[in-house]
């Protein structure tokens, strides 16, 4: 399938953070956060194409495992609450150290970017599981002020993965 045909076959809409998704699960339980409640877990499909190939900077409350499906490769970009930046590749080249799963803690940013390794590289498809479960309350995009502010030291390797 290209990539139109997996956005439409698998019902995938645009995300605010790049890229496509659609949520296939959330548990009808829930735990209590804040003056709310959450989702034990929740998990998304998510696609990154040739159109849209940047899941821009962002951080969530919660614990987020991502899934390697299909496509070309994804690199994340990872800078944890003492502003170390690392970076990980989710891919099925395992030879040369791609990971099929990748754990993003909550209180990290992240952004990811599709790598393309070849010709017909126009998407990557992952899942990620979110626990306690996704909510947009509990998520922050990127500014580039604050992340200027925050890691200066980043800022010129990151600036082109913030989507404000």
């Amino acid at each position: 399938m290209d990539k139109n045909q997996l956005i439409q076959h698998l019902g995938l809409e645009p995300h605010i953070e790049g890229g496509y998704f659609r949520r296939t699960y959330e548990s009808a339980d829930k735990i209590p956060i804040g003056d709310s409640s959450r989702h034990l877990l929740t998990s998304i499909y998510y696609l990154l194409s040739d159109d849209s190939p940047i899941g821009h900077m962002h951080k969530n409350r919660s614990d987020i495992i991502h899934y390697f499906h299909l496509g070309e490769a994804v690199k994340y970009y990872l800078i944890s609450p003492q502003g170390e930046l690392q970076t990980v590749i989710l891919g099925q080249a395992l030879h040369r150290g791609e990971q099929l799963q990748l754990l993003v803690p909550g209180g990290y940013w992240k952004a990811s970017q599709l790598v393309c390794h070849s010709n017909a590289g126009e998407y990557t498809l992952i899942s990620e599981v979110v626990s306690p479960g996704f909510d947009y309350h509990d998520m922050q995009l990127a500014s580039k002020q604050q992340m200027h502010k925050d890691f200066p030291h980043l800022f010129a390797q990151i600036k082109g993965l913030i989507k404000a």
